[in-house]
């Protein structure tokens, strides 16, 4: 997914104006790298070298991205070179604004996102030694057992029938509408779950929430990419997406297990993060859709979506 807007001259002139004031990069081309959700994503080749510039434009996201950061840095300063390594600004700042956005600068990665059932072989490598490092204090949230997700999507829905009804806004109204009682079902099964597991909120760790769609493959390396969704939470966090395959859950076990994590998976939290998702996803579109019309994505997220098997794994627990 990706929001990339066209910008003119002036616009990217002013961009090598601020490389250069924040870095002393001198930029020779900007090409568009399409990489992420939120804001922009580009490509800067310097006279010496390549970076790839993430620049976040969306005032309610940007506070994810700023803790997104201080958790890269905290791992990177621990030895682990494979989430992207941030090039500081001559003041030593992990980021700088640019107009009302915030941007960040990164060392470029020929590569590519690849995500396979294979791939999940060294991507729960790669999340145990992230999760080995969890410590309290990083700039990012905590995970709360919550139906808050569900709370949220339903008041953006409530405030989508009082926009204006253009043809987008109408095609989303009307889908909510054919899927009305799926929706209300994942709802009640979001609380019903969620009082369960406030039982116990223990062995929380450092989680990236999509490693799998953040994983890439280039010069020979794997990386997770991407740590604006950093959170404090359980491991299902990051297992749910796969969680509804018996291969994959016996084998996020087993890696547990074999880095030393005295953890197992919860089926009552697999099935949590599940419905918790749902409305995630739909919330995140719905935050875009006035800015960027998310009106087809939306529809064909819930006829053809990957996120049906997920709901039948977690209906059937």
């Amino acid at each position: 997914m990706h929001n990339q807007m066209p910008r003119d001259e002036e616009y990217m002139n002013r961009l090598k104006t601020a490389l250069f004031r924040q870095y002393g990069i001198r930029t020779l081309e900007i090409t568009p790298a399409k990489r992420g959700y939120y804001g922009e994503t580009w490509k800067i080749r310097g006279d010496a070298d390549c970076y790839f510039l993430k620049i976040d434009s969306f005032p309610f996201h940007q506070k994810k991205f700023r803790g997104g950061l201080s958790a890269i840095e905290y791992l990177c300063k621990n030895g682990i070179d494979f989430v992207g390594k941030i090039i500081k600004t001559r003041e030593g700042g992990l980021c700088f604004n640019f107009d009302t956005a915030l941007a960040g600068l990164f060392e470029w990665v020929d590569g590519e996102n690849i995500e396979t059932d294979e791939t999940k072989v060294p991507e729960y490598q790669m999340l145990c030694k992230i999760y080995r490092l969890t410590k309290p204090g990083l700039e990012i949230p905590a995970a709360s057992f919550s139906d808050d997700s569900a709370v949220r999507f339903y008041e953006q829905w409530e405030a989508l029938k009082k926009a204006p009804q253009t043809d987008a806004n109408h095609l989303v109204l009307s889908t909510f509408a054919c899927f009305s009682e799926e929706i209300a079902h994942c709802a009640s099964r979001l609380s019903q779950l969620a009082r369960r597991c406030q039982a116990d909120n223990g062995d929380f760790y450092l989680t990236n929430g999509d490693a799998g769609g953040n994983f890439f493959t280039g010069n020979g390396r794997n990386y997770i990419f991407d740590w604006d969704e950093a959170m404090y939470a359980p491991t299902e966090r990051d297992a749910w997406v796969m969680g509804c395959y018996d291969w994959a859950r016996k084998l996020f076990n087993e890696t547990l297990k074999e880095n030393g994590i005295l953890y197992e998976l919860r089926p009552e939290r697999l099935a949590f993060y599940c419905y918790h998702m749902h409305f995630f996803y739909l919330g995140e579109y719905m935050k875009v859709h006035p800015i960027s019309d998310k009106s087809e994505r939306i529809k064909d997220y819930f006829e053809n979506g990957w996120i049906k098997s997920r709901i039948r794994f977690a209906d059937a627990l």
